[in-house]
């Protein structure tokens, strides 16, 4: 089993403070008895998050800095080997808030977005992505997979980076990506007065003015068979409340993570089948990879004399 969490310390003052007097004896007694892996020391303006470079590294993909195929990957799952070949996005439709002085990105998956809507906004958007060579694909309501040359080498932020975020920060930096600006600029005004927009401003829900996209590139040859190592297991359980910034709500949600995921590993442990164990613990900026390794009896003692609190090692990320 491989656990990986995602967002298990922010940087911000408010997690600090959250995290001070938080109790996590599961997660502890994990860390003393783990052989810790080599740091995956990164920044808070990374395009790829910590969690999805060690997911990727995990599946044998390319950990390059916003250049992990996740799009690839899915359209060779969706569409067969054939298409994972071609360079590909993620296409999120999104909804952008303006306000004094920057453009934020709204929540995702935007609230009450049925796959009716997102066929239809496909359905419109679709020529004019044509236009400039990219063909669409529906995969799930708030995501749909894109191909085109266009996304071969072009580093994306992650939907994950700029969540509630100023987005012009995180738009793609390289000239090539001026077109597909153009077609944003485009889509926003063909948005405007959308019916599937209208009625959703009618049920006074956020409407979709605009899409993002991540995940792109294409999977290098030696890619196409997979990696053998089984997926770990993604927690999601911290995601929301850090995205939000609702520290009082992280530090409950990684109290029952403790109590449940983390107890279960630790039970694993204890019942003598650890020998595949890992446990990844992810920042805004870092990531680490904590293994089972057979060690004498003297060498756990020591470990025990040496180990530090979970709280300063997730201050780390």
């Amino acid at each position: 089993m491989h656990l990986l969490i995602p967002f298990a310390f922010c940087s911000s003052e408010g997690c600090r403070q959250a995290l001070a007097p938080l109790k996590l004896p599961n997660l502890d007694k994990l860390l003393r008895r783990l052989t810790p892996e080599p740091i995956d020391q990164g920044f808070e303006d990374s395009l790829s998050p910590p969690h999805e470079r060690a997911l990727a590294r995990a599946l044998g993909l390319p950990i390059d800095d916003g250049l992990i195929p996740w799009a690839a990957l899915q359209a060779k799952t969706t569409l067969g080997a054939t298409a994972a070949s071609r360079a590909w996005a993620f296409i999120t439709p999104c909804h952008w808030r303006t306000g004094a002085k920057h453009v934020a990105m709204g929540s995702l998956p935007l609230p009450d977005f049925e796959a009716q809507e997102s066929t239809a906004l496909l359905a419109s958007m679709q020529p004019y992505f044509l236009e400039d060579g990219i063909s669409l694909y529906y995969e799930q309501p708030d995501r749909w997979l894109a191909c085109s040359d266009v996304f071969n080498g072009l580093a994306t932020a992650s939907p994950d980076r700029v969540l509630g975020r100023d987005v012009a920060h995180w738009l793609p930096a390289d000239p090539s990506a001026m077109g597909l600006q153009r077609l944003q600029s485009e889509m926003q005004m063909l948005l405007y007065h959308h019916p599937v927009n209208d009625a959703r401003e009618a049920r006074s829900v956020p409407v979709v003015n605009s899409f993002w996209i991540s995940g792109t590139g294409a999977l290098p040859p030696l890619q196409h068979q997979g990696a053998t190592a089984p997926e770990p297991v993604w927690v999601t359980r911290l995601r929301e409340a850090a995205l939000a910034e609702d520290w009082p709500a992280w530090a409950q949600a990684w109290q029952t993570l403790d109590a449940t995921e983390c107890a279960a590993l630790l039970a694993t442990l204890n019942q003598g089948q650890g020998a595949s164990l890992e446990l990844t613990l992810c920042g805004e900026r870092s990531a680490q990879t904590f293994k089972f390794k057979p060690t004498s009896i003297l060498q756990r003692f020591s470990s025990l004399l040496g180990s530090q609190p979970s709280s300063l090692l997730l201050e780390q990320l």
